[in-house]
């Protein structure tokens, strides 16, 4: 009875972690990886610069005057959204990464002390708003804000997002929000660090281990990755992605199945 007991917990153990095999390792010396977009060009910054690489080409951009970088968007290739909490700024880039526009939240009528900016799509910014610790929808063309949660007492770590769906990672839960002002589930989970998203499954690094998501389940599985201390990471369809300050793993996704 008791070898049986340690056979199932073992085969339940197994169903819960998923191994992930590297596929390519690149060498890269960066401040920030930031990502692949969808033309399969690689972001990063280094020395308070953004820095686009493709094949053929390569693309900058930079403002000292604005700060660090504390955020770079890129689900929208032509409508990369560059956020500098420092100055309470962000900045709409190109695909050549030229401005397109500029939002300075600290001058606007209805001024917004925010800490983070990630793309909404529909001219609109999903916002998180320090003063009222809410998230928003900001409309830069029309000016307007619209709340989306309730006050969020804990501290915000980490967002990300793309055009239905806001994921707020807290000290003590994942809060997932829709664009109606909807909240659509809480998930406790202490002790994570970064959030990540594509098509509504989400990876949380907790303690250098992946915690991955599918849509709309509640239990994660744990990713089995390479033995890599893990700084920045990005998820996409088929790859994950992991930068270890020397290295840029490209890790082939096999998703977990419920």
């Amino acid at each position: 009875m008791v070898r049986l007991f340690f056979l199932l917990f073992f085969i339940a153990q197994l169903s819960y972690a998923q191994s992930l095999a590297e596929v390519e390792k690149t060498p890269l010396k960066v401040d920030t990886f930031i990502g692949i977009d969808s033309y399969n060009s690689l972001y990063f910054v280094k020395g308070m610069v953004l820095h686009k690489k493709s094949s053929s080409q390569n693309f900058q951009f930079t403002d000292f005057q604005l700060g660090a970088i504390t955020s770079v968007d890129i689900i929208n290739p032509l409508n990369v959204v560059v956020f500098y909490g420092d100055t309470n700024t962000a900045v709409l880039l190109d695909n050549r990464l030229s401005e397109i526009e500029r939002i300075q939240f600290n001058n606007l009528p209805e001024f917004l002390n925010i800490s983070a900016a990630t793309n909404a799509g529909g001219n609109r910014l999903w916002v998180f708003n320090i003063d009222s610790q809410q998230l928003e929808l900001y409309n830069y063309r029309t000016g307007r804000s619209s709340i989306i949660s309730q006050p969020i007492t804990a501290n915000v770590i980490s967002q990300t997002s793309n055009f239905n769906y806001c994921y707020i990672l807290t000290e003590k839960k994942i809060r997932v929000y829709n664009i109606f002002g909807g909240i659509v589930h809480e998930i406790p989970i202490s002790e994570a660090t970064k959030i990540v998203q594509h098509n509504e499954n989400y990876l949380v690094l907790k303690n250098n281990q992946l915690h991955f998501y599918k849509q709309n389940t509640p239990e994660p599985k744990v990713l089995k990755t390479p033995n890599i201390t893990i700084k920045d990471l990005q998820l996409t369809q088929d790859f994950l992605y992991i930068y270890d300050r020397e290295f840029l793993y490209k890790i082939a996704l096999n998703q977990p199945k419920n």
